[in-house]
């Protein structure tokens, strides 16, 4: 979602006469989008401006700030980083342009509005890079008030864009040539939930029916929220992809409720078990929270049993991160931060292991890629991922960029497949 968001400001900036520049020491104007979901990423931010400002001190530069971090501190930002020209929260999005060149006259601009502009979640192709893969907000905020989460009071309450909107986007993202399209919400599951629009489930019907469109695929899904005809969709619709991102958080049903989750382990279970007897292969993969407030040794036994049973294709998972403002922060008991860890490293080889178990078992089975681009490790090989959202790496002629093949999986490892040259 934070990628997307860079991409909407890339794309009102190239409508307002601005150009990318290579790096920030090329740049006239640098913008720092920001994350405040764990604390690591809020101390990385500001480690990231210490050194932004000693470049603005050298030469003229407009320097803003855009994103949760700059809606949680509203105007305490400014005070913080008194040397930025902007702060604009992620529902204030639609006025980068303008802040820029407010800035560029002297002017400081800061916006924290919490209702935001829908329209303003539009990026239009024409005016952002074309892509292979495209992202498309189909809603904004949440109404779940999980207590570890900061996401309601940084993106305010939930906001459904109306379907035609959504489905106007995705014709034109594939009539420029996107193959793959994401549809982005903070809990998409609950789209348009209490009108007479489009449900979750006839939206994707409705997209799976756009010429072009080769691969659909969705994040964040919550559980208690994950209805049977959305279950249905899977192996029915042929362009959604097998892969599902389904966070749990914990397998204890005592710190489910303290988190406020709205949900037990049995339904979690049932609703996996749903899923892969309506789409046999589907690939799960979940987020997990350790040493979450109270949480003691039977309970971290119930996740890692969960995790066991589930054999999830991923998972990415975090030491409990107290963040300003919800509820966790302020209960007791709180784990120790050594013992978290502990728990955590166990939690991460235990998945490694059941991971690279079916990598590896995908060796000589023919998959369809999606090739999106070069790879990262080596400019000689490409890569791309399977309707399950693995990634294959491989070489091949840069022409493939933008196709389906099919490929053939010589290795797997832990976190990618290697495919035979194609």
């Amino acid at each position: 979602m934070n990628e997307h968001d860079v991409e909407k400001a890339a794309s009102l900036l190239d409508v307002a006469g601005f150009e990318a520049a290579s790096s920030p020491e090329a740049a006239g104007v640098v913008i720092v989008n920001t994350c405040c979901i764990r604390q690591k990423a809020e101390q990385k931010f500001y480690s990231l401006m210490g050194r932004l400002k000693r470049l603005k001190a050298k030469r003229s530069l407009v320097l803003g700030v855009t994103g949760c971090i700059a809606q949680m501190e509203k105007g305490a930002i400014a005070e913080r980083l008194p040397f930025i020209d902007f702060a604009l929260g992620p529902a204030s999005i639609h006025l980068v342009g303008d802040a820029v060149k407010a800035g560029l006259r002297g002017e400081r601009t800061l916006d924290f509005s919490e209702n935001g502009c829908l329209s303003s979640l539009y990026v239009r192709p024409g005016n952002a890079q074309r892509k292979v893969k495209s992202y498309v907000t189909i809603m904004k905020g949440c109404d779940n008030f999980c207590a570890y989460c900061v996401v309601p009071y940084v993106r305010g309450r939930e906001a459904s864009r109306k379907s035609a909107d959504v489905i106007e986007e995705v014709e034109e993202l594939a009539a420029s040539g996107a193959k793959e399209v994401v549809l982005l919400g903070q809990n998409v599951n609950s789209y348009n939930k209490g009108t007479d629009d489009l449900s979750f489930a006839e939206l994707l019907e409705r997209i799976d029916g756009i010429a072009g469109v080769e691969r659909i695929r969705f994040v964040t899904s919550h559980p208690k929220d994950l209805s049977d005809g959305l279950i249905g969709c899977f192996g029915r619709l042929g362009r959604l992809c097998e892969h599902i991102h389904l966070p749990f958080q914990s397998g204890s049903d005592k710190v489910l409720r303290s988190m406020n989750r709205g949900y037990t382990r049995d339904e979690y279970e049932e609703k996996i078990g749903k899923l892969k007897e309506k789409c046999p292969g589907i690939a799960i993969t979940a987020d997990c929270i350790v040493g979450f407030p109270g949480e003691d040794e039977e309970d971290f036994r119930s996740t890692m049993e969960l995790v066991e049973r589930t054999r999830f294709d991923g998972i990415f998972s975090f030491c409990f991160s107290p963040r300003k403002r919800t509820a966790a922060a302020s209960l007791p008991d709180k784990v120790p931060p050594d013992a978290a860890r502990s728990k955590l490293r166990a939690l991460q080889e235990l998945q490694k292991g059941i991971t690279r178990e079916k990598f590896e078992g995908m060796e000589g089975t023919r998959v369809e890629v999606l090739v999106e681009g070069l790879s990262k490790n080596s400019r000689e090989e490409l890569t791309g991922r399977t309707r399950t959202n693995r990634i294959v790496n491989f070489r091949g002629p840069a022409q493939m960029i933008g196709k389906l093949v099919e490929v053939e999986i010589v290795k797997g490892f832990a976190n990618s497949l290697r495919g035979a040259d194609a």
